[in-house]
């Protein structure tokens, strides 16, 4: 009986490792899309359009940077320094994925 039940759990982590590399795509093409005209979206690019927008991969490498951070920034209604933008949560969730993978 054991064996059926490894089956199923190697399906399902092959399963999420598969939705998170998709994630990922998905977030790279929103910050294409969404936030290139102000940030540096690729890796290695240093210098953003908007002097004062950080990079991708600056915002990737601070300390204590998670997803819950990127999501708490992404979702918060009042930016000071960055225009509203309404994403939704799967949105937020595969940009901060593409962002966090910048750290590599």
């Amino acid at each position: 009986m054991q064996m059926p039940i490894i089956s199923v759990v190697v399906g399902a982590v092959a399963t999420v490792t598969t939705a998170q590399a998709q994630d990922i795509q998905q977030g790279r093409q929103l910050a294409f899309e969404v936030c290139a005209s102000c940030h540096a979206v690729l890796p290695g690019q240093a210098q953003s359009p908007v002097a004062e927008a950080p990079s991708f991969e600056a915002i990737a490498t601070t300390p204590g940077m998670t997803a819950t951070a990127l999501h708490v920034w992404l979702t918060a209604h009042e930016h000071p320094t960055m225009p509203r933008i309404i994403l939704s949560h799967q949105e937020v969730r595969d940009v901060s994925a593409y962002i966090l993978g910048l750290r590599d």
